[in-house]
């Protein structure tokens, strides 16, 4: 009997210990948090169902066979914490000795890292020293007022011209500071070599290139005007690469930087982009969202990957970048996200972005700067190359020669939003493609659809004038009415873009066709930026949605099809 007392009162002290130990890990998780801004956990990989649950909630970094890497910030870490799952803490590292400010000579040797007041002072010399072939412009400020660049590098770069956009962007987790440096030494080498380079002079003679170095200023120099204790966040703890517009989620509280990011994109419609990353060795291409589907460019977004992590391997060490398949993998093969800048560029945008990652440490150590450097120097060149391939057009009027801005798509072919479309001011478009014989069929309100088969070959550019054919239907009858409804028919979500007078607070409004409320709610709309409506337990039909500014009393409306 005393034996077993014993064995009891065992039992109930090292479950006492072990709560005690729980205890006291989560009270360390929140004073991490509270002292950092963020803290890094492993959970136990357990099943995909859990992983995609964690994903919706929390940022998740990285995912191995047994193990899946979270971040939590001040506005997850009690969520996360109350769901109670097994954890263990990641050990924060000593970025003593790995971050360094030297004096403004210093910050062009491109070894150590810049206060932010030398990071503008950087930014603003190049459009200084080099007038002819770059421009300073500002995507916006963040939450804390720090501004957010973006340098244009083009021979005519005051100007518009018809010519691929493209961009390259990093350091939207302000902890992922890598790609920070090599997008500044990039800008550099691109000026300071545009009359030595001859590959350098034919991209800025024939692109317009657009470099963001840092996307979020506030989560870098979170301590203040030097780096020394960034985080992944931005000042008010939102993970901006979980924080786009997103058919799968439904939620209109975006961050303040990426509603300028995405005006900044929208504006400019690059038809190529990267966004750069640190916490692996790897390019990650589209879909992040979606396991089952491809996008319809697969081959094409896996060669242009392939491509890039090859060239790293020529270059770089024998074992840098080879990480899941030797440095390239779809997005959500790895482990889904949403709420992905990747993915929305591509799909809500049209365009065509590849996230890289370029460095397994988050914080790049100084001394290995010029190392990650060398290592994509070649990769990054190559990969602006793409813009100047594939299917390059104008689409006119046949009888008055002006622009057409038609809608440029392969039957059979292209799906979620992979059609591009001409520029409204110019005409031109760019249809970067695999190598074959494709049916490009061209359609605009008030012209007869045109198809022409066109050849696209591997490494070069196709170059067609369409001249498209005025209909019978008056032009302005077929265009749609605002607000602007896609997809349309759908049947789970449809993205609304509102006019501008509307947007702010708005109440929304779905009618069916007798008339019924069927649905309504009030919530926020910011301009350029999809509304995203859940009418997933809509029947099969034809509704109105209404749009009411709550102040201003302004209103839109559509229509808009649901098919089950």
């Amino acid at each position: 009997m005393f034996r077993v007392f014993v064995i009891f009162l065992l039992s109930v002290c090292f479950s006492l210990l072990s709560f005690s130990r729980n205890l006291s890990d989560n009270d360390r998780v929140r004073d991490l948090v509270n002292r950092y801004g963020q803290t890094e956990i492993y959970v136990p990989y357990s099943d995909y169902r859990t992983l995609d649950y964690l994903s919706e909630k929390v940022s998740v970094l990285n995912v191995t066979d047994k193990i899946i890497e979270i971040s939590l910030s001040k506005l997850t870490v009690e969520w996360f914490l109350s769901q109670k799952y097994s954890y263990s803490i990641k050990e924060k590292p000593d970025l003593k000795g790995i971050l360094s400010s030297g004096a403004q000579s210093k910050a062009f040797v491109w070894d150590s890292y810049p206060t932010y007041t030398q990071y503008d002072s950087l930014m603003q010399s190049f459009e200084l020293n080099y007038p002819t072939l770059c421009r300073l412009d500002t995507i916006g400020t963040s939450v804390n007022g720090r501004m957010v660049f973006a340098l244009k590098i083009s021979d005519n770069p005051g100007a518009d011209e018809a010519e691929p956009s493209v961009f390259y962007t990093s350091t939207m987790h302000g902890d992922e500071t890598g790609g920070f440096m090599m997008m500044l030494r990039l800008a550099d080498f691109l000026l300071k070599n545009y009359s030595e380079d001859a590959q350098v002079k034919e991209l800025t003679d024939n692109l317009q290139i657009w470099i963001n170095p840092l996307a979020n200023p506030d989560g870098t120099y979170n301590s203040g005007n030097s780096i020394s204790s960034p985080v992944r966040y931005n000042a008010l703890g939102k993970d901006l690469n979980r924080d786009f517009p997103d058919p799968t989620l439904i939620d209109t509280q975006y961050a303040k930087e990426n509603i300028d990011m995405i005006r900044f994109m929208r504006k400019h419609r690059f038809v190529i982009s990267a966004n750069f990353h640190s916490g692996n060795e790897v390019v990650n291409y589209p879909w992040d969202r979606w396991l089952t589907k491809f996008h319809a460019d697969d081959t094409w977004f896996y060669e242009i990957s392939r491509a890039y992590a090859d060239t790293v391997h020529i270059y770089s060490d024998p074992d840098y970048m080879r990480s899941l398949n030797n440095g390239v993998t779809r997005g959500s093969v790895w482990y889904v996200i949403k709420g992905g800048r990747q993915d929305f560029m591509t799909q809500e945008l049209h365009g065509r972005e590849v996230t890289i990652e370029v460095d397994d440490q988050y914080v790049t150590p100084a001394d290995q700067l010029s190392a990650l450097w060398e290592n994509n120097r070649h990769s990054l060149l190559g990969y602006l190359e793409n813009a100047l391939y594939g299917i390059h057009g104008v689409v006119l009027d046949s009888e008055s020669y002006a622009p057409v801005p038609a809608e440029v798509f392969i039957k059979g072919h292209d799906k979620d939003s992979s059609q591009v479309y001409a520029d409204t001011l110019t005409g031109h478009f760019v249809r970067m493609i695999y190598p074959g014989i494709w049916p490009l069929t061209f359609s605009a309100s008030g012209y007869r659809d045109t198809t022409i088969n066109v050849a696209a070959n591997d490494r070069q550019k196709t170059d067609i004038t369409v001249y498209m054919v005025k209909g019978t239907i008056p032009p302005d009858s077929l265009l749609p009415e605002p607000p602007a409804l896609y997809p349309n028919p759908a049947s789970s979500v449809i993205n609304a873009v509102l006019t501008d007078d509307v947007t702010g607070s708005v109440n929304v409004m779905i009618i069916n066709s007798s008339g019924k409320v069927m649905l309504e709610y009030d919530t926020e709309a910011y301009s350029d930026i999809p509304l995203i409506i859940d009418i997933s337990r809509l029947a099969s039909g034809i509704y109105s949605a209404v749009f009411t500014n709550s102040r201003k009393k302004s209103s839109c409306r559509g229509r808009f099809i649901v098919i089950k």
